[in-house]
């Protein structure tokens, strides 16, 4: 079973970056999809982006071309490089494994000001 621990949430003012890095335990790793989910407050949780074993991310419309998620399997860990943020894009950011999402870090705090 894989665990999965994210972190490099912050606070950042509109326009600037984040990196999130999920850091996954289990040799299985390289086998799961991964992902990133986002919850603001008072809004349901929803998809943000994915990625494959060897590659083929896919995103969300509201944040495409300026997220890019990767992995390195190599050090079990999946990132979400985050560009050109806007405040609505705060929120708790989650990173989340398998082939039907059944997986789920404890979630990162994503605070994007004005």
């Amino acid at each position: 079973q894989v665990q999965l621990v994210e972190s490099g949430g912050g606070l950042v003012q509109a326009g600037g970056s984040l990196r999130l890095s999920c850091a996954a335990s289990g040799r299985t790793f390289s086998l799961y999809r991964m992902g990133w989910f986002r919850q603001a407050p008072g809004k349901a949780r929803e998809f943000v982006a994915a990625i494959w074993n060897r590659d083929n991310p896919y995103y969300a419309d509201s944040v495409k071309g300026r997220f890019t998620i990767s992995r390195d399997n190599a050090k079990n860990t999946v990132f979400l490089q985050m560009n050109s943020l806007k405040p609505e894009d705060t929120a708790v950011y989650y990173c989340a494994a398998g082939s039907t999402w059944d997986i789920w870090g404890q979630g990162t705090q994503v605070t994007v000001s004005l």
